[in-house]
């Protein structure tokens, strides 16, 4: 087993999982996304991206050519898992079925392929295909010799931001650590309903369980926090007839609502979507000082739209890419060269940094750490 804390980026898009990494002791060999865009911003914050990171298909990327690594990250495209998405699945969907792409390079890597895996999704892969998608993804990984270990980790522990993903670390490595149990285990923030319910019916693969910490407790307030200032006559905010018309779109509870915070002396902020429900279009506003998931604008879902109410007014406007950039933990000299639709959707398309950095603190950092030079898949049934 390698100690250097080296990897190889897979779907790096724009480089948040490398920020995360990177503040966690990590140095990145090889990275790889299909998007020349998001290509164009990683290189923006990293300027020695042109020495490593490889822009094109998974699929035509040639194994051999892919440096040695202790460990390999895979952020694959989340539209056919996603609930907000077409859920078609991880064979059928033409997005999410690369995860295929990065299992051939594991395959062609074959003894050379890195030790640790970390693999990671929306919540929709524990319910793709009644949960079959997500056991499927522990089967390849398993006959690749490697048990895997899976939780849940919301972004909302470390920014105003509602972001549930599971994420599964996998290992060749002979560690001592617990199974099943060890998962089943976990507190609440870490192991939801749905994943204790797939990990039951799942006995028959193989599982370790690192000894994961708590996480930060979720965060109640900071949506103000993030808000970038703009001055009052900036074109950005939308005119009183284009304001009032969403808050015709509010059904009564969320008007009052919304209502009773412009009647404060001073600003409160709030997030919302525009949704399609039975009833038309909707303008539905969160109750708390957090913003909802940040998504792409592929796969059904929109823009996230900011409320700032107070002093008997209502403003309203879309969110900017920097307000986007700080819910996702990134800081403010990473430089959006980008227009504002491509570049919400790569930092909704991405990870949340401090969640990469806490996983690596408190799950890579210690299997590099403990794991023994001897590679094994020697695991019980129930990977005990």
């Amino acid at each position: 087993m390698p100690q250097e804390r080296t990897f190889a980026e897979f779907f790096a898009g724009i480089g948040l999982v490398r920020m995360g990494l990177e503040q966690a002791g990590w140095r990145v060999v090889f990275a790889n996304d299909i998007a020349p865009q998001k290509f164009q911003m990683y290189r923006g914050f990293f300027p020695d991206a042109d020495a490593y990171y490889r822009v094109g298909d998974i699929f035509e990327i040639d194994a051999h050519s892919v440096p040695r690594a202790t460990l390999a990250t895979c952020s694959f495209p989340c539209i056919d898992l996603s609930l907000a998405g077409n859920m078609r699945g991880l064979q059928a969907g033409a997005h999410s079925s690369a995860f295929w792409g990065f299992v051939r390079v594991l395959q062609a890597q074959g003894a050379d392929a890195p030790p640790i895996l970390l693999v990671e999704n929306v919540n929709g892969w524990l319910y793709s295909n009644g949960g079959d998608d997500f056991r499927l993804t522990i089967l390849t990984l398993n006959e690749l010799g490697y048990a895997c270990d899976a939780f849940v980790l919301d972004a909302r522990r470390f920014t105003p931001q509602s972001r549930p993903r599971v994420f599964v670390v996998a290992t060749r490595l002979a560690v001592p650590v617990g199974g099943l149990g060890g998962l089943l285990e976990r507190p609440r923030g870490l192991l939801s309903a749905r994943l204790r319910a797939l990990l039951l019916a799942n006995k028959d693969l193989r599982w370790f369980a690192l000894p994961l910490p708590d996480p930060p407790p979720p965060l109640r307030t900071g949506l103000s926090q993030i808000v970038e200032p703009l001055p009052e006559d900036s074109p950005r905010w939308w005119s009183e007839a284009e304001t009032q018309r969403h808050v015709a779109m509010m059904s009564e509870s969320h008007r009052r609502y919304v209502e009773q915070l412009a009647r404060g002396s001073g600003f409160a902020y709030r997030t919302f979507y525009r949704r399609r429900r039975s009833a038309g279009q909707r303008a539905e506003v969160r109750r708390d000082e957090i913003a909802g998931c940040l998504r792409t604008a592929v796969g059904g879902s929109g823009k996230q739209f900011l409320i700032r109410a107070g002093g008997g007014q209502i403003r309203m406007r879309a969110m900017t890419p920097r307000e986007y950039a700080r819910l996702q933990g990134v800081p403010d000299h990473y430089p959006i060269d980008a227009p504002d639709t491509y570049a919400l959707t790569a930092f909704g398309d991405a990870v949340c940094v401090p969640v990469i950095r806490w996983i690596a603190q408190h799950a890579l950092n210690p299997l590099v750490a403990g794991a023994t030079a001897r590679p094994t898949t020697l695991f019980d049934d129930d990977g005990g």
